[in-house]
């Protein structure tokens, strides 16, 4: 019958075995984690230095000094 459990026991290698599954499909999602998160934070860093970059361009046009020389 379906719904009646069977009388097996469960021996510590079942659960070793159960717990190494476990402890490799959650080594899978951590790496796969870690290398997106690796992504976004070298594209978002990128990113800093690119506005950092065009402010301190911005800034220096508007405070920059013109020296007019007249030769007469």
């Amino acid at each position: 019958m379906p719904g009646q459990p069977t009388r097996d026991r469960i021996t510590r290698d079942d659960i070793e075995a159960k717990l190494r599954e476990l402890e490799g499909d959650a080594r899978e999602q951590v790496e796969s984690a870690r290398s997106t998160a690796v992504t976004v934070g070298v594209v978002a860093l990128v990113l800093l230095l690119v506005l950092a970059y065009l402010l301190g361009t911005r800034k220096g046009r508007k405070r920059s000094t013109v020296v007019e020389i007249r030769r007469v």
